[in-house]
């Protein structure tokens, strides 16, 4: 295919697209949830349990319902007893259906006791501060590692109920899940190795802190139906959620998805939008919640914490043998998410370590507690494994006296292998051996490895990790895209996939562009609404260029077959005696043509519908991005203090679509990975209360902070992918943390396994 037809540029893979947004949200549109909800919203607030543990006894609203302005209260008396979960999942969900929209129990500080509805904030708050509730007080468990099999129940209600029993849930032992994967004599194989490291390793519960707070406004249609405009990442799952939630069928919700100020895995959980629903169901009223930064961070949806054992046997040559992974998760008072990110944790760390290995086994424990229902967040469960299994093989570098990237370049997954902890795949398409040797070189590895001090005293250091993600869910997540041939011969692409800032507007229409010859400019992309648009699992688990994109390629194909014979009609010819050249159908002999303009007229005049196409794609794969990344870092010995000095990532996302929006993203994901290794403290007191409710307490690394970050890509080419492409929006945050915490090992001999590193705990390990 030409890049230049009549002058004009055609295609966009592999080009520096600008976003299709720009404009708008440079310029201040109003594009957000908040921008465009009507003026006479009901404000919608709640009322927050103070309590980690408890029942009500008694709530009084009574002088509340009084005060000027309200227009209703809701408290458990109010809503349907049916349960449902929050997980934005396809369905039937691997979450445990545990949560009502207000419950008499309540199970986490923040759990909301009543919903308050009134014509202003201020009105709301002020009428929260008369209700009146008595509240039994219970014992909580606040550590995972107590909750299973405990006395204290977390979820005792009859009508908790799991959808899918293989995972293990039970509530009468605080099981959200546990299951084992292995393939091999795992304890054979340990035994036969000449060393075994084995250790713990946690990562904590990190915020994905978004810019745009968790919000939604909800109104009633002139059909009687429910409207929700939300700022979500799953609009279709969004829309089954509020269904069942509110005990309606789903064809009585209508969801619409406006632009979204970032997400992070945070709005892949239906936070807050069964609030202002049921408001509306009651009133017959628009209503709008927006969290506060204090609700987003105390009653959300942040990255499981989770606790990693790993045993890793190997031979004295460096040979990896054998790997024994047991995962416990924390999920929090409800079970979001819990039974899927878990398992991430082993089959996408495990698997980077097949080339020699023997055996392996992966065993998991999600677990509920009395704390801040967890969620789902970039990586969603694959960068804590990955922490655990890539720190353990840092230590068995350190143990063999080996340089970790070479002991990496011996034992890494090759393109063709076979990945049996990869839920059995092959490795399709795999560079994850260029990118050691590509990050190697830009970081200069062999110069810098392990150490230097410098004249103030202070110590240079290095270290690597690797990472492996997936590209969508196999034989679950699906996508569709319909393309219209407009009257004056431009396209207009439907999708069902959520932009929430990362392009994927801009890259599905570059792949358009590319299929049907034509520039960018000329596909128009319209957003989400479950209406209209086809469906679409929702933006995550990394799928939307993979999974939407093949679907795009596929109703490219389509659409062109139909432009084709409708220009061949026109031409007065056979299909086959007539050549599609982007901007028009051509006669063979090049002697006559028809514009698509004429082709999409011709058609409606003749009383036709619309040239159009509407495909939906799957995959029975998921094919893995792979990534190396180089930390340096500068440590103060006499205070302990680390910081970033220089990072270098390099990614094989398969074919880049859009290397602008690709490097982006890589260069964000690399500051997030940061934060956690470093910065990211989430604290809670004894009663289980969330310290850390604010950016004054929870800290994450702002521009100045930003160390250099240097990125390149490494192009494999994926032949079940869209031009060959792989996803690139999880995996970028997962090197971080295991290689900053071996370049802190290099420079001083302290082993950090539970973040985050801190120069307490730096400090602390040099005296000891």
């Amino acid at each position: 295919m030409s890049e230049q037809k009549r002058g004009r540029v055609i295609g966009g893979v592999g080009k520096p697209v600008p976003k299709k947004d720009a404009p708008a949200l440079l310029t201040g549109k109003p594009v957000y949830t908040a921008d465009i909800a009507p003026k006479d919203c009901l404000c919608v607030k709640l009322l927050h349990s103070p309590h980690a543990h408890a029942m009500i006894e008694e709530i009084d609203v009574s002088r509340a319902q009084k005060m000027p302005g309200v227009a209703c209260i809701l408290t458990y008396k109010d809503v349907p007893d049916v349960r449902f979960t929050q997980a934005g999942q396809t369905y039937p969900e691997f979450s445990p259906y545990d949560r009502l929209i207000l419950d008499r129990h309540l199970r986490c500080v923040g759990d909301p006791v009543a919903i308050v509805a009134a014509e202003t904030e201020k009105q709301a708050l002020a009428a929260m501060k008369l209700i009146r509730v008595k509240y039994q007080v219970l014992e909580a468990i606040l550590d995972a590692k107590q909750a299973m099999d405990n006395q204290t129940l977390i979820h005792p209600e009859e009508n908790w109920r799991a959808l899918v029993p293989s995972c293990g849930a039970d509530n009468r032992r605080n099981l959200v899940a546990m299951g084992e994967d292995a393939h091999g004599d795992v304890e054979a194989e340990l035994a036969a190795c000449d060393i075994v490291i084995d250790q713990e390793y946690s990562t904590q519960a990190n915020q994905q802190c978004m810019m745009e707070t968790f919000r939604a406004f909800t109104r009633m249609d002139y059909y009687g139906r429910l409207e929700i405009v939300s700022s979500t990442q799953v609009p279709f799952h969004v829309r089954r959620i509020i269904a069942t939630a509110l005990d309606i069928p789903k064809s009585r919700v209508r969801v619409v998805k406006p632009r979204i100020g970032g997400g992070f895995g945070a709005k892949q959980t239906a936070v807050c939008e069964q609030y202002p629903a049921i408001v509306t169901m009651k009133t017959g009223r628009p209503a709008m919640i927006i969290y506060t930064r204090e609700e987003s961070m105390t009653l959300s949806s942040p990255r499981h914490a989770m606790t990693m054992h790993v045993r890793l046997g190997a031979m004295k040559d460096g040979t990896i043998r054998a790997i024994d992974l047991h995962t416990l998760s924390n999920s929090g008072a409800y079970g979001e998410h819990g039974p899927t990110t878990v398992g991430l944790s082993g089959h996408k760390s495990i698997p980077l370590y097949t080339h020699h290995m023997k055996a392996f086994r992966f065993a998991w424990h999600t677990v509920y507690t009395n704390t801040m229902s967890a969620g789902a967040y970039r990586g969603y469960g694959a960068t804590q494994g990955l922490f655990a299994v890539e720190s353990a093989v840092n230590e068995l570098a350190h143990a063999l006296n080996m340089d970790p990237a070479a002991l990496r370049e011996h034992n890494i997954v090759r393109e063709g292998e076979a990945m049996p902890a990869y839920y059995g795949e092959t490795a399709a398409s795999c560079a994850v051996d260029r990118c050691i040797a590509r990050a190697k070189e830009m970081i200069g590895w062999e110069k810098k490895y392990p150490a230097r001090t410098l004249e103030n005293g202070h110590i240079r250091a290095v270290g690597m990790a690797l990472a492996m993600q997936g590209s969508g869910i196999s034989n679950v997540d699906t996508g569709a895209v319909m393309i219209r041939l407009g009257d004056d011969g431009i396209y207009n692409m439907s999708i069902g996939a959520t932009d929430m800032g990362t392009g994927c507007d801009t890259i599905l229409a570059q792949m358009a562009a590319q299929s049907l010859e034509c520039p960018v400019d000329n596909i128009t992309v319209h957003g989400v609404d479950t209406d209209t648009s086809p469906y679409d699992c929702g933006s995550y688990a990394s799928s939307t260029t993979y999974v939407t994109g093949m679907a795009v390629v596929k109703t490219c194909e389509e659409l062109r077959k139909k432009i084709i014979r409708v220009g061949a009609q026109l031409l007065d010819c056979a299909e086959g005696e007539v050549l599609f050249e982007g901007d028009r159908v051509v006669k063979a002999d090049a002697s006559v043509s028809v514009t698509l303009a004429e082709i999409a007229n011709a058609h409606m005049m003749a009383g036709y519908e619309d040239i159009s196409a509407c495909i939906s794609s799957g995959s029975p794969v998921s094919p893995p991005p792979f990534m190396c990344g180089c930390a340096e870092i500068d440590l103060d010995p006499m205070t302990g203090e680390v910081n970033v000095v220089d990072y270098v990532g390099v990614v094989d996302c398969g074919t880049v679509i859009n290397p602008n929006l690709a490097m982006r993203q890589t260069e964000g994901g690399l500051l997030q990975g940061i934060g956690m290794a470093l910065y990211e403290r989430p604290t809670l007191d004894h009663l289980g209360r969330t310290v850390s409710n604010s950016f004054l307490q929870y800290k994450i690394p702002a521009r100045i902070d930003a160390p250099s970050i240097r990125v390149e890509f490494e192009p494999s080419y994926e032949p079940t992918g869209p031009f060959g492409a792989k996803s690139i929006g999880e995996i970028v945050i997962n090197t971080p943390s295991p290689a900053i915490a071996d370049a802190v090992y290099n420079a001083c001999g302290v082993r950090v396994r539970h973040l985050p590193i801190t120069s307490e705990k730096v400090l602390l390990g040099e005296r000891e």
